[in-house]
């Protein structure tokens, strides 16, 4: 049975569940307002890391073109700069990570695709469109929330706790930043560091245009020292926003700022910064219309989380093989498929949702013990660590305050 499938938005989730089914022998049409040319030029669109999972989804599809072990890193480090005691220790994935700007991997997808027979057509959907797209198509899969078909997704109030942005954000490529990999004693990883009261930043190691870059995302409380970042316009005076940057890593995040050569240090690119907000929500799944047409969200369109998590790219590709999977088995695309596809992703993508909220707040009694505990027990990191490709095995452990003294628990009586 042939199956009429439309992709509109050719991000990670799109491309993903576009590749996957093309290889499941299903030819969908990917719609996009942006060609891959336009990537080259456009202002930095995230700092994304993709965990080992979702490396072996690209394995999967034949589209890892960065497998290369130059690229990886291979652990956290936590920096708590406490002004009496700072805290710093490690946790270790059992299978590395890696990060490549979006500016070149949504695009080398892209061309993947049409190398392979795919069709991508070029056009800005407007809400008229609509009626249209339902009836040239038997499912329609909605993967990016700009314009109409974002906003057709209502609002899931039980699972978005909050009506505003909870980090003011500050995200560049940069260079001059020492984030290890010269030799095995000190392999490449990635730097979780937090400011109480002020923010967090992820310090990433990144390929970019030009080779290897340090990604500074910025994660700054409202109101505080921090958020002046999101305002300063580095393209009026990049001189004086380099500076604050400095400034502020100096202050707040000095385990980083330590690793800067002051004399290299600014963005690899003047385009290579992005400041803004996000409010975490959750949507509704999917919007039926008439003769049982619907459509499906993906991605962003399903769940916006802050990026504190690393949890948003991980999520929309573990959800897009879901969904995919769910496609090849299924002959009719009805509310008994919608409920099927809900059941089969909710759980990762709840759990992506409701941890990465947990950290945005100040910590609890019991999480500050897990902190204080990781900075001495090494196993017990490294499985909190490792737990970033599992979020819903995360979530397990961290969903209540009992679950949390649980955990450490049953580590410290393993350990006596």
């Amino acid at each position: 049975m042939s199956k009429s499938i439309g992709i509109v938005g050719a991000g990670i989730g799109g491309l993903h569940l576009a590749l996957y089914l093309q290889q499941h022998g299903i030819a969908p049409t990917i719609l996009t307002d942006r060609t891959p040319d336009a990537y080259e030029t456009m202002r930095l669109i995230n700092t994304v890391a993709h965990h080992y999972v979702t490396i072996e989804r690209e394995d999967e599809l034949g589209v890892n073109h960065w497998d290369d072990p130059e690229l990886v890193y291979h652990h956290h480090d936590h920096f708590f700069n406490f002004p009496d005691n700072p805290l710093l220790f490690r946790g270790a994935f059992n299978k590395p990570s890696r990060a490549v700007d979006y500016r070149i991997y949504l695009p080398a997808l892209m061309r993947d695709f049409a190398e392979r027979g795919g069709d991508i057509e070029y056009v800005d959907i407007q809400e008229d469109a609509i009626p249209g797209l339902l009836e040239r198509f038997d499912l329609l899969v909605v993967s990016t929330g700009k314009g109409a078909l974002g906003r057709m997704f209502a609002h899931r109030p039980e699972h978005s706790p909050y009506s505003q942005p909870q980090r003011m954000l500050c995200v560049g490529l940069y260079d001059g930043v020492d984030h290890g990999g010269a030799s095995d004693d000190d392999p490449r990883g990635v730097t979780l560091s937090v400011s109480p009261g002020h923010g967090e930043m992820i310090v990433i190691p990144t390929l970019s245009f030009g080779g290897m870059k340090t990604a500074l995302l910025m994660e700054n409380v409202p109101g505080s020292d921090l958020a002046e970042l999101v305002s300063l316009r580095c393209d009026d005076d990049p001189a004086a926003f380099r500076q604050a940057v400095l400034d502020r890593l100096e202050q707040h995040h000095p385990h980083t700022y330590d690793r800067i050569d002051t004399h290299r240090f600014g963005l690899s690119q003047p385009n290579d910064v992005l400041q803004g907000a996000v409010v975490p929500t959750v949507r509704q799944t999917s919007v039926a219309f008439g003769d049982e047409k619907y459509a499906i969200a993906l991605g962003d369109v399903h769940s916006v989380v802050d990026p504190l998590m690393g949890q948003g790219a991980n999520m929309a590709s573990y959800a897009a093989f879901e969904l995919g999977r769910a496609i090849v088995g299924s002959d009719v695309f009805d509310a008994r498929f919608v409920e099927k596809v809900d059941r089969m992703r909710e759980d990762r993508v709840l759990a992506a949702s409701r941890w990465t909220n947990l950290m945005l707040q100040p910590p609890s009694q019991a999480l500050g013990r897990l902190i204080f505990t990781m900075a001495q027990d090494r196993g017990l990191c490294d499985e909190f660590t490792e737990n970033f490709n599992y979020p819903e095995r995360q979530w397990d452990r961290l969903a209540s305050e009992k679950r949390i003294h649980a955990w450490i628990d049953g580590r410290e009586q393993m350990a006596a």
